[in-house]
């Protein structure tokens, strides 16, 4: 019994990213520890981040709980045969014991495209180096966040033979379709367009105000975060086109609302500039909705050929693709809800759990 306990290797994984619990990291943190817990499993997995945000497992995963002070008084991890860092602006485990191995998962290079000042570009070009720099493996979360980085790839000094792959986020989707929501939105009943995220510029919200502007849908929002200046624009913008009584901004909704939210929408609109993954699209995808995306950075690989996709921003263009694109899901409203939901359900945690363990054995065997 001994020899065996001495054989389980053991694995960290750096999920302290669950410190913003209702972030699309966080749901994808949850999401793997989710399906490692659900699959049979050669490893001993211990994971670090804030207690109170990971959650319950029928194995029992050991924790170690995040503390702020852990960036400069780092948690041993001298009994582990692998580290793996969730995200690759992590401030934890930058150096690994002889022996080890590492895996870093790269969401995306997004601050080399965001009109970033050459300070920050600089800044956190160093922060990545200290989480990939090192790693055997680095895995991204799409061919588009692939392409980049290997685009990118000379600016990063990277072990000899690190491996490079894409393993697509995985969704734990909600077993029931039985969602009420306590709060009596005025815009329920109505036709409206749905769109979920940070309102940051990468982001592009705005343009759904010019959408909306071209037809008689309300706009609803729901975000956890905004650049201040972004929401300022955007608020001065909804003034300008007399939008007031159209737009409803939601903040930080629990999943069970959004869900709600998700079910009673006519579309989802996500006309993103950059974008490594796209969790909203997947999740509206699996309730059946219609899907209107940019073709920028990973989208199309979302949304494949069932989404509809703006080639531009101009609100005529826009209203040209919202309208038609309405006119054929219409036209099919079952067949086409169907296939949405079995394109989603592609993306799912167990297959993500599946291809990170299946990595983990490759590297420690």
């Amino acid at each position: 019994m001994q020899s065996l306990a001495i054989m389980i290797k053991k694995i960290l994984i750096d999920a302290e990213r669950l410190k913003y619990p209702k972030s699309g990291i966080a749901n994808v943190c949850v999401s793997l520890i989710k399906g490692l817990d659900e699959k049979g499993s050669d490893f001993e997995y211990t994971f670090y981040g804030p207690k109170k945000n990971i959650p319950d497992t029928k194995k029992k995963f050991k924790m170690i709980d995040w503390k702020f002070w852990q960036k400069k008084i780092s948690v041993n991890t001298g009994s582990f045969s692998l580290i793996h860092t969730a995200h690759q602006l992590s401030d934890y485990f930058h150096t690994i014991k002889s022996g080890q191995k590492k895996v870093v998962t790269l969401h995306d290079l997004n601050f080399l495209h965001d009109n970033s000042s050459e300070q920050k570009i600089a800044k956190t070009t160093k922060l990545v180096q200290k989480n990939i720099g090192n790693a055997d493996a680095v895995v991204c979360i799409s061919e588009f966040v692939k392409e980049d980085f290997l685009k990118n790839r000379e600016l990063f000094t990277l072990k000899k033979n690190v491996k490079v792959e894409v393993i697509y986020n995985g969704l734990i989707f909600p077993e029931t379709t039985d969602f009420s929501s306590e709060n009596k939105y005025s815009f329920i009943g109505k036709k409206y367009i749905l769109n979920i995220g940070v309102l940051f510029p990468k982001k592009n919200q705005e343009v759904l105000l010019d959408l909306i502007s071209k037809n008689d849908r309300e706009l609803v929002l729901v975000t956890s975060s905004a650049k201040s200046a972004y929401k300022e624009k955007f608020l001065e913008k909804i003034k300008t086109l007399g939008l007031e009584d159209r737009v409803h901004i939601l903040e930080n909704v629990d999943n069970n609302e959004k869900y709600f939210l998700l079910q009673h929408c006519e579309s989802y609109c996500h006309p993103s500039l950059a974008e490594g993954f796209g969790i909203p699209p997947v999740e509206a995808m699996y309730f059946g909705k219609p899907v209107f995306l940019s073709k920028l950075t990973s989208l199309p690989e979302i949304g494949g050929d069932l989404a509809f996709y703006f080639d531009d921003f101009s609100a005529e263009h826009m209203q040209h693709v919202y309208a038609s694109g309405m006119q054929m899901y219409g036209s099919k409203t079952d067949e086409y809800a169907s296939q949405l939901k079995e394109r989603a359900l592609k993306f799912g945690y167990l297959e993500m759990a599946g291809a990170y363990e299946k990595l983990y054995q490759e590297l420690l065997n």
